[in-house]
């Protein structure tokens, strides 16, 4: 729906000061006197009058309309013609990302890591108005990328993520605890961590639930994602005969996952395959959305260009009559 509104509609009593300049130009003109007295002008009463007569008042006209239009222009008029829904921003999402050797398994395809990130990404392109950060962790962790709206830099550093470039090993508490260090200044009105991981914690000083009962303290809720199908994996191991496919056994701590996430007020999520693991990332997409306010808003554009042009073309204007046609005319 199309309108217009004013930045400073109180700009507008403005136009009250042009009562007073129209009265005095009318009090003016009734004072002029000839330049020539003459007894009478009875001998010009059949003279024909010229336009210049009729539009001797144009050139204070032109004024007015000029401070008129000046006064508008100080009003600031605005349009706004496009009404949408946008979720508000404020929440800040730190993706903690298992980069152990073990993540290198088959179950999922290509492999768990891959699929990680590319459902990773999707998400991320899903989430235009949040900061997202990503922290990665094996035997220690770190951080790959602090809290930051350019989803294209976040995108980036998650696709060159790979294994064997920290120590190996699962520090689960370890990567809990550094997202929480990334998130407990944020002010934001949602903060997020969504864990994922395919083994048990087995390295790091710290353990994962009490990493779990810092994020509490600080109100950061913890999505767990435990990835790797039951039983067994297909996992490419090195051997002297080059890479040969064996079957390792899939273990996962479900106990400490559900815990963290019950701790934190989150949800623990299993993914046995690429489409469980989608799906999940889905619901967490949801599951935040709907704890969002949802406001309606005006995209507002400024419209008091045309009104200073037209201002300025009468200036203008009102000059070149002035030193022209209406130049011996007081």
């Amino acid at each position: 729906m199309f309108n217009h509104t004013y930045a400073h509609p109180e700009m507008f009593y403005l136009l009250l000061g042009l009562i007073p300049l129209t009265a005095w130009y009318i009090f003016r003109q009734k004072k002029l006197s000839a330049s020539m007295q003459i007894s009478t002008i009875r001998g010009f009463a059949g003279a024909p009058k010229t336009w210049k007569h009729y539009l001797r008042h144009l050139l204070f006209v032109i004024r007015m309309l000029v401070l008129a239009l000046l006064i508008i222009v100080l009003a600031r008029p605005q349009s706004s013609d496009s009404w949408e829904n946008q979720t508000t921003e404020g929440i800040d999402i730190v993706m903690a990302i298992d980069v152990s050797t073990s993540m290198l398994a088959r179950d999922l395809k290509p492999d768990r890591l891959e699929a990680a990130k590319d459902v990773a990404t999707r998400f991320i392109a899903g989430r235009p108005y949040d900061r997202i950060g990503l922290v990665v962790f094996a035997g220690e962790s770190f951080t790959q990328c602090p809290l930051t709206t350019d989803h294209a830099v976040v995108t980036n550093l998650l696709r060159e993520t790979q294994t064997g470039v920290i120590e190996d090993g699962t520090a689960i508490g370890n990567g809990l605890a550094t997202s929480v260090n990334r998130l407990k200044e944020s002010d934001a009105v949602s903060r997020v961590v969504i864990l994922l991981t395919d083994g048990e914690n087995n390295r790091g000083e710290i353990p994962p639930l009490t990493a779990a009962e810092i994020a509490k303290t600080f109100g950061i809720r913890v999505y767990t994602i435990g990835v790797g199908t039951e039983g067994t994996a297909p996992y490419p191991m090195q051997t002297q005969f080059g890479t040969r496919i064996q079957q390792i056994q899939v273990k996962i701590d479900e106990e400490t996952m559900q815990s963290i996430a019950d701790i934190t007020g989150g949800k623990y999520f299993r993914a046995t395959d690429n489409e469980k693991l989608k799906n999940i990332y889905e619901e967490i997409d949801q599951l935040e959305k709907a704890k969002i306010e949802i406001k309606e808003f005006s995209r507002k554009d400024e419209e008091f260009e045309p009104f200073a042009l037209a201002a300025l073309a009468l200036l203008l204007t009102g000059l070149l009559l002035k030193i022209s046609v209406f130049r011996n005319i007081p």
